[in-house]
């Protein structure tokens, strides 16, 4: 585990180059700062400016080089890489509230933008009229909070407001290959374009905003983190049966796939927690939490013996010279983790993963005694 930046702002999003010597963060406002790796540390690079609002979410394509970053501003722009400077093509999204998440679809020949306009915006470029342009998924029924697409190219997964995860086929004609990879969710009848596959709420739980969406590694198993402290997920072969865990931690905001026995996700708890999946036996189970500094609790969180403590004790929020109660939790991040991304793979399983938070930290864990 090793701290790769130290930023003083909180850290929204974040995304690696290819070959892992650069990363784009933002750091909740309306510039990507771009660090580069040297002598094993990272240093600034190059700033990109061109969004009028808060940057909400960043992805570096691995194979085209390419940045695409979205907006509260509404809008999306493309980054290419030319003699030595980040040029920046603006995206006609035609939104008409803030774009929230973008998310390179696995071939880089378009990328989905959700919004808070309760649609998808699918993105591509025209090369006759030299411009990237969008087709819209209307059928999301509130703000889209997280994509993530499928691996044949064709798929894509989403998260909203309305406590609902949703799976539909993003086909673009002259842009996908006419003949896509085979899948296990999509039938003859469920290849027409936007078409929905399904959608599914938090099994039998109180429910809560979708925060992250994750097609596994094979793309058969589709997972999802609520509001209410849920990991939920649905196989493509019985797409009815919603597998669930309720967990005693607070609310995650991420999640990812090691492998397809293994997820990982993060949020409010401040280190990222393991769970296996069991498909014979079609149960979830709690791992562990990765920060092995995090601080047992017996008598509640750390947060609220803080509060409690300055209350028995008459203390003031505005004094900090007392010793009562907690500075902070024990663990790497300090403050909530927003992100989590895959860093490093050995063949199809994820081995790292990197993290941002709202301390400002940028994390690089090795996950590979989880996969």
């Amino acid at each position: 585990m090793s701290i790769k930046v130290n930023l003083i702002e909180p850290i929204s999003c974040h995304s690696f180059s290819h070959d892992r010597t650069q990363v784009a963060i933002s750091s909740s406002n309306n510039k990507v700062h771009i660090y580069e790796e040297k002598n094993h540390k990272f240093c600034e690079k190059s700033v990109l400016e061109k969004h009028g609002m808060r940057i909400t979410s960043i992805d570096w394509a691995p194979k085209s080089n390419k940045i695409v970053t979205c907006s509260a501003d509404k809008n999306a722009y493309v980054w290419n890489y030319t003699n030595g400077v980040w040029i920046p093509a603006w995206v006609v999204l035609r939104l008409h509230k803030a774009a929230t998440v973008v998310r390179w679809s696995p071939n880089e020949n378009k990328f989905a933008v959700g919004s808070g306009d309760n649609k998808i915006a699918v993105c591509y470029f025209e090369k006759e009229q030299d411009w990237w342009i969008c087709l819209h998924i209307k059928k999301p029924r509130s703000t889209v909070t997280c994509l993530d697409w499928h691996p044949n190219n064709t798929l894509i997964g989403c998260g909203s407001t309305d406590f609902k995860a949703r799976i539909f086929v993003s086909f673009i004609k002259g842009v996908d290959d006419p003949n896509p990879p085979p899948s296990a969710w999509t039938t003859n009848k469920s290849q027409s374009n936007h078409h929905c596959i399904g959608e599914w709420p938090s099994k039998g739980m109180s429910g809560g905003w979708v925060h992250d969406v994750a097609f596994s590694p094979d793309g058969n198993h589709f997972a999802w983190v609520s509001h209410d402290s849920s990991v939920n997920l649905v196989h493509a072969k019985s797409i009815q049966n919603i597998i669930s865990l309720k967990t005693m931690d607070l609310p995650y905001l991420s999640l990812t796939w090691l492998s397809t026995k293994t997820l990982i996700a993060a949020g409010y708890d401040c280190s990222p927690v393991s769970f296996k999946y069991d498909e014979k036996a079609e149960k979830l189970e709690y791992g562990e939490k990765l920060d092995k500094s995090t601080k047992k609790e017996t008598d509640g969180f750390s947060a609220m013996r803080k509060f409690r403590d300055m209350d028995k004790f008459a203390i003031s929020l505005n004094d900090h010279t007392s010793s009562v109660g907690d500075s902070g939790p024990e663990t790497t991040h300090q403050n909530s983790i927003k992100e989590i991304r895959p860093f490093a793979h050995k063949g199809e399983n994820v081995v790292q993963i990197s993290s941002v938070g709202f301390d400002g930290k940028l994390v690089v864990w090795d996950v590979s005694r989880y996969v």
